[in-house]
């Protein structure tokens, strides 16, 4: 089936090592800049592209770019609706582009839970812990409004954008990418 065309490849260590040394890369220049810029991403997710085309042919296409698709949606939704930015989304459209779906799903996974530990973190040290949670909470009601159609009500829901707390989300790809990887090397069949 094309949608794991990319899942059990004898060179995935490749395929896992580009992705976390863009990720690297990636949550350094955040951390630093504030951005992720599209001289990485671009490069990376058209690397991705070719690599899985090189490797299993069309099938490994497919794969790529349908999770490069699902990878970058709820990122690009969080763009657009909560301030969120567009490197990330296209951060992980790239990554998506390398693993394929079934990867990528659970990289997607492990970079949510590492985005909101992170942001959680991040609210402690700075004693925004509950505004931290709410805004959370919002966002997670406008995501899943927007997903079941209800536009007018996900607009009316969102917090502000001077409360919301800005987060280098690079390093929490990264932590979910390292996460998923460890996981996929310990537990594949």
């Amino acid at each position: 089936m094309w949608l794991d065309a990319l899942w059990r490849h004898e060179m995935a260590a490749i395929q896992w090592g580009a992705v976390i040394a863009a990720s690297l890369a990636a949550a350094v220049l955040d951390l630093r800049t504030r951005r992720i810029p599209n001289a990485l991403t671009g490069p990376l997710f058209l690397g991705g592209l070719v690599w899985g085309c090189a490797f299993r042919g069309l099938p490994g296409l497919a794969d790529g770019l349908a999770a490069a698709v699902v990878l970058a949606l709820p990122f690009v939704l969080l763009f657009l609706l909560a301030g969120g930015g567009a490197g990330d989304a296209k951060l992980m459209g790239a990554v998506g582009a390398w693993l394929g779906v079934r990867n990528g799903v659970l990289v997607l996974a492990a970079v949510a839970l590492s985005g909101v530990a992170l942001a959680v973190g991040m609210s402690l040290a700075r004693g925004r812990l509950r505004a931290a949670l709410e805004n959370i909470a919002s966002i997670l009601r406008t995501v899943s409004w927007a997903a079941l159609g209800r536009w007018r009500d996900a607009s009316t829901v969102l917090p502000a954008a001077k409360d919301m707390q800005a987060v280098p989300y690079a390093v929490a790809i990264l932590a979910g990418v390292c996460i998923a990887a460890g996981g996929i090397h310990l537990w594949r069949p």
